[in-house]
């Protein structure tokens, strides 16, 4: 039977039968496997873990049965094809940090444009996460804008941290010397009009980011 014969994760373990696994992995054949385990994306000691050596971690990359995508950081071929898998590898590599601006903007379909870079949200005094690749922006919040409007969704087994819709929005009227005044009010809008929030959730998150004076008349005539 061949190295990766007994599915872990989406690989298999090398020993072929779930009795006679050292790591107990109890996972079905690759024929058979579930829907949720085609795509994963794992760190070295989670492989390590299923009972896969570095050596044979090394080979699966060769043959292009994983991706490695950064430091320490593997993808199976399903997941490499995710649109938003560049976000995932992130919060695998910094999972505190939150998704946020244009890269939030573009997972809540508020945009047509994906950015280069993932832009994430940091502590005034949280060190920048070194991740080579994919490459990030990092933005700097003070307590209450990066505590609120935080969502959780679970892909592939990672905990993606992201502004919800609305505190996007409110973020990229704060940081629109960054992003451009444009791309906020084109955001305003299209979430405006495909419901991503409610005028109320946009002024309380425009009021935690300061920004309330600026977004008001874009409000007013949104709602007008």
């Amino acid at each position: 039977m061949p190295e990766t014969a007994q599915n872990v994760g989406w690989l298999t373990c090398s020993v072929g039968h779930r009795s006679q696994c050292p790591t107990n992995c109890h996972m079905t054949s690759r024929t058979q496997r579930p829907k949720s385990a085609r795509g994963r994306i794992d760190r070295t000691r989670d492989l390590t873990r299923r009972g896969l050596s570095r050596e044979t971690i090394r080979r699966l990359v060769a043959r292009g049965d994983l991706e490695r995508v950064g430091r320490g950081i593997y993808l199976t071929p399903a997941a490499s094809g995710l649109s938003h898998r560049d976000l995932l590898v992130v919060a695998t590599r910094a999972p505190n940090a939150v998704i946020c601006l244009l890269s939030a903007l573009a997972f809540h379909r508020l945009t047509t444009e994906m950015p280069h870079e993932v832009w994430i949200a940091v502590g005034l005094k949280a060190r920048t996460p070194a991740i080579e690749e994919p490459p990030i922006r990092v933005v700097r919040l003070s307590p209450a804008p990066l505590r609120f409007g935080i969502e959780t969704h679970v892909d592939r087994g990672v905990s993606l941290r992201v502004f919800s819709a609305a505190k996007t929005v409110a973020d990229c009227f704060k940081f629109r010397n960054k992003v451009g005044t444009d791309v906020a009010i084109s955001a305003l809008r299209d979430g405006w009009k495909q419901k991503s929030f409610t005028m109320d959730e946009l002024w309380h998150f425009a009021q935690i980011c300061r920004v309330g004076a600026v977004i008001k008349p874009y409000i007013e005539m949104l709602a007008g």
